[in-house]
């Protein structure tokens, strides 16, 4: 991977918040960025014959096919940035999807001889900026700890920052002070 930094944006809306602050944060960063941009991505149908295909590409150690390439550029990024805003109980199921190309065995993590998972990631650090309309109910389990735990305990990436800004579409709230504070409150 040229660039440092991998940039995984999973917004859709023209004027995301969730892709404000995103950006906020790569400018900090001051790292060259290579974004994907998930809604522009054709995932492959995950079924039982895609599973069988990827399984035996794995068992023959052919990780250099195409299928692996999401995997690939994702374990060699340095840091990496998520943009993923807070809709329905969790973030954009794009998200998912690209999760479930990025976690291939051999690619992304391994397999210790007792059956723990051991990352490959090169990323030290993860950043998972997301928005939320209300306050309080982003239940860390569905969004920011899903992807902290995979992180972690599967790609091997030690540190995981939220950054986050909530309560954006509260009556009178002012949902410009409130992205301000979070831009201002970003820590690198």
């Amino acid at each position: 991977m040229e660039k440092p930094v991998l940039f995984i944006n999973a917004c859709v809306r023209k004027e995301s918040r969730t892709f404000r602050l995103a950006q906020n944060l790569l400018v900090k960063l001051g790292e060259p960025f290579e974004e994907i941009c998930l809604k522009d991505v054709q995932f492959p149908r995950v079924d039982e014959d895609f599973l069988k295909m990827r399984d035996s590409l794995i068992a023959c150690g052919e990780l250099g096919n195409p299928i692996f390439d999401i995997s690939r550029q994702f374990t060699q990024a340095e840091i990496i940035v998520i943009a993923a805003p807070y809709w329905d109980l969790s973030f954009p199921s794009s998200l998912k999807q690209y999760f479930e190309q990025v976690s291939a065995v051999g690619v992304s993590f391994t397999y210790t001889p007792e059956g723990f998972p051991a990352g490959l990631c090169r990323a030290k650090r993860l950043y998972y900026v997301t928005t939320a309309g209300g306050v309080n109910y982003i239940p860390e389990e569905f969004g920011f700890g899903y992807v902290k735990a995979l992180a972690q305990n599967y790609y091997g990436i030690p540190d995981v920052r939220l950054i986050k800004a909530e309560g954006l579409d509260i009556v009178g709230a002012d949902p410009e002070a409130i992205l301000e504070a979070a831009e201002d409150g970003m820590t690198v």
